[in-house]
Protein backbone atom coordinates (compact mmCIF):
# COMPACT_ATOMS: atom_id res chain seq x y z
CA UNK A 1 0.00 0.00 0.00
CA UNK A 2 1.21 3.43 -0.70
CA UNK A 3 2.73 5.23 1.82
CA UNK A 4 2.70 9.06 0.64
CA UNK A 5 -0.02 11.58 0.19
CA UNK A 6 0.69 12.04 -3.23
CA UNK A 7 1.03 8.62 -4.24
CA UNK A 8 -2.83 7.89 -2.81
CA UNK A 9 -3.58 11.26 -5.01
CA UNK A 10 -2.14 9.47 -7.74
CA UNK A 11 -3.75 6.20 -7.21
CA UNK A 12 -7.21 8.16 -6.71
CA UNK A 13 -7.02 10.28 -9.76
CA UNK A 14 -5.93 7.19 -11.89
CA UNK A 15 -9.03 5.59 -11.42
CA UNK A 16 -10.95 8.10 -12.03
CA UNK A 17 -9.11 8.41 -15.58
CA UNK A 18 -9.61 4.87 -16.12
CA UNK A 19 -13.50 5.06 -15.50
CA UNK A 20 -13.66 8.09 -17.66
CA UNK A 21 -11.16 6.05 -20.06
CA UNK A 22 -13.10 3.47 -20.26
CA UNK A 23 -16.71 4.53 -20.48
CA UNK A 24 -15.60 6.65 -23.38
CA UNK A 25 -14.43 3.72 -25.46
CA UNK A 26 -17.41 1.74 -24.77
CA UNK A 27 -19.74 4.28 -25.83
CA UNK A 28 -17.82 5.13 -29.00
CA UNK A 29 -17.54 1.09 -29.60
CA UNK A 30 -21.25 1.22 -29.27
CA UNK A 31 -22.01 4.10 -32.00
CA UNK A 32 -19.66 1.94 -34.47
CA UNK A 33 -21.89 -0.97 -33.88
CA UNK A 34 -24.90 1.32 -34.41
CA UNK A 35 -23.54 2.39 -37.92
CA UNK A 36 -22.42 -0.67 -38.68
CA UNK A 37 -25.91 -2.09 -38.23
CA UNK A 38 -27.74 0.99 -39.62
CA UNK A 39 -29.88 -0.02 -42.81
CA UNK A 40 -30.01 3.26 -44.94
CA UNK A 41 -27.75 4.62 -46.14
CA UNK A 42 -28.50 8.35 -44.72
CA UNK A 43 -29.13 7.45 -41.83
CA UNK A 44 -25.39 5.58 -41.40
CA UNK A 45 -23.34 8.77 -42.81
CA UNK A 46 -25.45 11.08 -39.82
CA UNK A 47 -24.44 8.28 -37.41
CA UNK A 48 -20.80 8.05 -38.95
CA UNK A 49 -20.39 11.89 -38.56
CA UNK A 50 -20.41 11.96 -35.02
CA UNK A 51 -18.87 8.65 -34.66
CA UNK A 52 -15.95 10.36 -36.78
CA UNK A 53 -15.42 12.93 -34.00
CA UNK A 54 -16.09 10.55 -31.13
CA UNK A 55 -13.07 8.07 -32.92
CA UNK A 56 -10.97 11.58 -33.21
CA UNK A 57 -11.38 12.48 -29.56
CA UNK A 58 -10.15 9.20 -28.32
CA UNK A 59 -7.41 9.50 -30.17
CA UNK A 60 -6.28 12.90 -29.31
CA UNK A 61 -6.65 12.06 -25.31
CA UNK A 62 -4.66 9.04 -26.33
CA UNK A 63 -7.26 6.08 -25.47
CA UNK A 64 -6.92 4.48 -28.50
CA UNK A 65 -3.63 4.85 -30.94
CA UNK A 66 -3.73 7.20 -34.05
CA UNK A 67 -3.69 4.68 -36.13
CA UNK A 68 -6.11 2.57 -35.08
CA UNK A 69 -8.57 5.74 -35.24
CA UNK A 70 -7.40 5.68 -39.08
CA UNK A 71 -8.34 2.51 -39.80
CA UNK A 72 -11.78 2.34 -37.68
CA UNK A 73 -13.08 5.52 -39.86
CA UNK A 74 -11.62 3.55 -42.91
CA UNK A 75 -13.37 0.94 -42.34
CA UNK A 76 -16.77 2.66 -41.46
CA UNK A 77 -16.31 4.68 -44.89
CA UNK A 78 -16.16 1.95 -46.68
CA UNK A 79 -19.14 0.11 -45.15
CA UNK A 80 -21.19 3.10 -45.66
CA UNK A 81 -19.64 3.26 -49.44
CA UNK A 82 -21.07 -0.19 -49.93
CA UNK A 83 -24.87 0.66 -48.82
Amino acid sequence: MANHKSALKRIRNSEVKRERNHYQHKTTRTWIKRVRTSESKDEAQKLMSETFGMIDKLAKNGIIHKNKAGNLKSSLQRHVNSL
